[in-house]
């Protein structure tokens, strides 16, 4: 369900932009948050009762310093590479002190007593690979997203409200089968249903990379709707992936790191699929040929990870060497999985 009404969210944001711009300008899509926010707000100190670990550990603040930083650095260069130069000291510094921030996270992670992400959980083969995965679904989820309405108002000339509505299959698509992809992967098992989800959004950014300024709607509509079923079929199915690859007592901190490589996948998505609009204007290309070839590699990326996901995706190491069963109910033995010295497996 969670993942769910997320890959609905990110879907449904173009044709709710293009609403709020067109009735009440751009500062519109940023105060909007403010009275959704305060009745949230009171919603939950009605409706929610408080809970809490006593034994919580204390929070990893070096980590989350150093992740926050890294992360900020490395897309502020890629963001900003294509205008002030890739060579430039400015850019060739931010990414040096991007990956310096990155690496001494995980010299931190693997030497603090309680990290914000133990590095022990990538030693499991499913929860490594639903992870990467997750990154590849946010980055080409939302980086072609983020020009699914420009290629309508910029390219075919039509209004933002016009290009938010034009948008509408890939967010129908997405709330009709997410659902269902939770269940499908109950049933055929995780690999398969987010293979076949990977390759469905990997052909129809392939097709969207084809579309023209004179291409007509009639022709469109099917790709965007054939990108939001495969991404669908995705996002449920990995997070569940990654939960099952975890004790249970740590199911929550399995789904937090899920959503986190996702939303890291989405700032490096348009991040750099922006830097290829860019970089294919600056050398006298159109805007129009910029997001074909933003759209034809966000394409090519999602199909790699279909092949890389039909290989890998399978069922982890599980504590004590238990026999784990995949969703579909084949069952798989492996070795059990040993903890540091001094320190319980979970």
């Amino acid at each position: 369900m969670w993942a769910g009404f997320s890959g609905i969210g990110l879907a449904a944001g173009p044709l709710a932009g293009g609403l709020l711009v067109e009735a009440f300008g751009w500062p519109a899509i940023f105060l909007v948050n403010v009275p959704i926010g305060a009745v949230l707000l009171l919603a939950g100190l009605r409706v929610l009762r408080e809970s809490r670990n006593p034994g919580a550990p204390p929070i990893d603040v070096p980590g989350t310093v150093l992740s926050a930083a890294g992360v900020g650095a490395v897309t502020y260069g890629l963001i900003e590479g294509g205008s002030r130069g890739w060579g430039s000291p400015v850019i060739l510094g931010s990414f040096a002190a991007g990956l310096a921030l990155l690496a001494a996270f995980v010299v931190v992670e693997s030497r603090v007593p309680t990290p914000m992400l133990p590095l022990r959980l990538f030693r499991r083969r499913l929860f490594t690979v639903s992870n990467t995965t997750m990154v590849v679904v946010g980055f080409a989820l939302m980086g072609s997203s983020f020009f699914f309405s420009q290629f309508f108002v910029y390219v075919q000339g039509t209004s933002i409200l016009v290009a938010g509505l034009r948008t509408l299959p890939t967010s129908l698509a997405m709330v009709i089968v997410s659902p269902y992809a939770g269940r499908l992967a109950a049933r055929y098992g995780y690999r398969v249903v987010v293979t076949i989800g990977l390759a469905l959004a990997g052909l129809g950014l392939l097709a969207l990379g084809l579309v023209h300024a004179d291409t007509g709607y009639g022709n469109v509509w099917w790709r965007l709707a054939v990108v939001g079923v495969g991404f669908a079929l995705t996002m449920s199915p990995l997070t569940g992936a990654a939960i099952q690859a975890v004790s249970p007592q740590e199911g929550g901190l399995a789904s937090g790191v899920s959503s986190t490589t996702r939303q890291i996948g989405a700032v490096l998505g348009v991040a750099v699929l922006g830097a290829i609009v860019h970089a294919r204007e600056s050398g006298g290309a159109s805007f129009e040929s910029g997001l074909n070839g933003a759209f034809l590699t966000a394409g090519a990326v999602t199909l790699a990870c279909a092949v890389f996901t039909g290989l890998w995706l399978t069922a982890a190491r599980t504590p004590g060497g238990v026999r784990a069963e995949r969703p579909g109910g084949q069952a798989v033995s492996e070795p059990p999985v040993t903890a540091p010295p001094g320190r319980p497996v979970s």
